[in-house]
């Protein structure tokens, strides 16, 4: 979590300037690729409302041409599908400024006793941030994922008995 696209130096929440609330991700081609992040991004919002606001507003930051050009066709896809003006935009990538610890991991943070079990496996809140397992914890916490993906790499991140019975509460609601 982040801000990025704009010219203010040192954006924070409280003085964001012309940068967009946004996150960078760091993906494995070897795992996904950029069409299949690019579907679940067209999937997650509505890119049909207009946005009055820089920092809230839907956008895409590539890195090069392909990435562009991938984009580029995934919304004139979306707007064809939808039969409407998509107005999320599509600009080349600035500066990623990362946001204020409180903004990393949001939804872990709001459950004390998952995230008292990562921070213990990550007490430096810059190893946290980097962290696969907390993100998928994050993830899971917020309400994304299933429960039949949860079951297959809960041993991987990294819980105690007690933290892996919460979770899995968590998703089964």
């Amino acid at each position: 979590m982040g801000y990025s696209g704009g010219t203010k130096p040192n954006p924070s929440y409280t003085d964001l300037g012309d940068h967009t609330e946004t996150l960078q991700l760091d993906f494995d081609p070897a795992t996904t690729d950029y069409a299949a992040l690019l579907q679940v991004f067209w999937a997650a919002h509505d890119p049909t409302e207009k946005c009055g606001s820089t920092q809230y507003m839907p956008v895409i930051f590539y890195h090069d041409e392909s990435q562009k050009k991938l984009a580029e066709q995934t919304r004139a896809a979306e707007a064809a599908r939808r039969g409407e003006t998509i107005h999320t935009e599509i600009r080349p990538a600035s500066a990623f400024t990362l946001a204020e610890d409180y903004h990393q991991k949001y939804f872990l943070r709001s459950d004390a006793l998952l995230y008292k079990e990562i921070a213990h496996h990550y007490p430096k809140t810059a190893d946290l941030i980097r962290s696969t397992a907390a993100a998928r914890l994050n993830g899971y916490v917020g309400g994304y994922g299933n429960l039949a993906g949860l079951k297959a790499e809960i041993d991987s991140l990294g819980l105690t008995a007690a933290g892996r019975s919460r979770l899995l509460a968590l998703v089964k609601k």
